[in-house]
């Protein structure tokens, strides 16, 4: 995506894999240089390209592990 820089922290979780070889995924990402996040979304076999997703705190990830 242009303009947005990233970096895969750490890879948490592969929950999928569509026919295509794209992969749902958890990690913990910095956006842009940013405090690192958790991330749920669908990546390309080569992590260049990816969907839409969902970013939590580590609060938000908590209180989704707790439920």
């Amino acid at each position: 995506m242009a303009g947005i820089k990233f970096e895969i922290i750490e890879q948490i979780a592969v929950l999928s894999e569509s026919q295509k070889g794209w992969q749902k995924e958890v990690n913990l990402i910095s956006w842009n240089d940013r405090e690192p996040k958790y991330d749920i979304r669908d990546w390309s076999p080569d992590h260049e390209k990816m969907g839409k997703g969902v970013t939590l705190t580590k609060e938000e990830w908590q209180t989704l592990k707790n439920l």
